[in-house]
C-alpha cells in the first residue's frame, strides 16, 4: 500500500465532570464522549526516503514533533524500525484549540493508517494503548462512537449509541487555554456535577431529550465567567430550539443538540450572520458502524 486516506473526526463532550486532582497534578474526570461528522481529511504516503514530513493547509500549525500527526508516526516508525519515509498531508476542519479532539483524532487516525500501509498487525486495543503516550483523547478517538472516559480520559467503557440528532456546532473567535480552564477550576468547590449516570441510562433508554436535560460541563464555571460569550452562543441555541446546548470539553466550542432539522438549518443560519460565532457547522452524530 502506498498511500492511504483518512477522515479524522471530531467529539464532543454529552457531559464533564471533574471527580478530583491527582498527586501529579492530572485532574480526575467522568465524561460521556461522543464522535461526530465532522473530520478532518489525512493522506499518508509512502516515501522510499527516510524521515517525516508533514503538508497542512494552516500555515499557524506546526509541521514538526510539535504536531501530533508527526509524534503518531514518529512512535510507530520508532517501535517497528520502519526505514521508509512517510509523507502526511493534513487537511484541516475541525476548529483548533477548540475542545473537539482534532488534534489527538489527527494522531489516531495516522496510527490507524501506518497500521494499515506498513502491515503492522496492531490490534485496536493496542493502538489504543500506545495512543495514550501521545495525548489522554487518542484512545478514545482511535475507538470513536459513545463511551464513558474516566481517569484522565483514557480509561474507556463503550456506552449504546446516541440517538440520532442535528448537531450544531459553533466556535466564538477567541483561544481558550486548558491550561487556564484547569488551573482555575475549584474541584473541590463545586456546588453541582453532572448527572453522568442519568445520561447512561438515558443512553440505553434511546432518550435523546433526557440526554440533553442531562448535559452538563463543570469546567464552564470558569471559562463563561473569563468568556461571557460562550454562555451567549449557549442561549442563542436554546432560543432556537435546541434540546440542549453545552460547552465541549475546555472550549470554546458550544454544540447545541436538535430534534427538529429545520430548526437546527435557520440556527445555523442564524449564528452564521450573527456576530458570536466565527465557525458555524451543522453535521451530525457518528456512530461506530455508520458512514461518515
Amino acid at each position: 500500500m502506498k498511500e492511504i486516506r483518512l477522515k479524522a473526526l471530531a467529539k464532543i463532550n454529552l457531559g464533564l465532570d471533574v471527580v478530583g486532582k491527582r498527586e501529579d497534578g492530572y485532574h480526575e474526570v467522568r465524561m460521556i464522549m461522543q464522535t461526530i461528522k465532522l473530520y478532518d481529511e489525512i493522506e499518508i504516503h509512502k516515501a522510499d526516503k527516510p524521515g517525516i514530513r508533514v503538508k497542512t493547509n494552516l500555515q499557524y500549525l506546526p509541521v514538526n514533533e510539535n504536531n501530533l500527526v508527526y509524534k503518531a508516526a514518529q512512535l510507530l516508525m520508532d517501535e517497528f524500525g520502519i526505514s521508509k519515509g512517510v509523507s502526511i498531508k493534513l487537511r484541516k476542519v475541525i476548529p483548533v484549540a477548540a475542545g473537539m479532539a482534532g488534534g489527538s483524532s489527527d494522531a489516531a487516525a495516522v496510527l490507524v493508517g501506518l497500521n494499515r500501509m506498513f502491515e503492522l498487525g496492531l490490534t485496536k486495543q493496542e493502538l489504543m494503548e500506545r495512543g495514550v503516550k501521545i495525548g489522554a483523547d487518542v484512545p478514545y478517538c482511535v475507538m470513536r462512537g459513545t463511551a464513558l472516559a474516566e481517569g484522565i480520559g483514557e480509561k474507556l467503557t463503550k456506552l449504546p449509541p446516541m440517538p440520532k440528532c442535528s448537531l450544531l456546532i459553533a466556535k466564538p473567535g477567541i483561544h481558550v487555554s486548558t491550561k487556564f480552564v484547569y488551573s482555575n477550576l475549584k474541584a473541590d468547590q463545586l456546588a453541582e456535577h453532572p448527572d453522568i449516570d442519568g445520561q447512561i441510562q438515558a443512553l440505553r433508554d434511546g432518550d435523546l431529550r433526557r440526554l440533553a436535560s442531562l448535559m452538563g460541563n463543570v469546567l464552564e464555571t470558569v471559562t463563561i465567567p473569563a468568556y461571557p460569550v460562550i454562555g451567549e452562543i449557549k442561549e442563542e441555541m436554546l432560543n432556537c430550539g435546541a434540546a440542549g446546548a453545552m460547552m465541549s470539553g475546555s472550549g470554546p466550542t458550544v454544540f447545541g443538540l436538535f430534534e427538529d432539522k429545520e430548526q437546527a438549518r435557520a440556527a445555523y443560519e442564524r449564528l452564521r450572520r450573527g456576530s458570536l460565532a466565527r465557525q458555524v457547522y451543522l453535521t451530525r452524530v457518528f456512530n461506530n458502524g455508520g458512514a461518515v
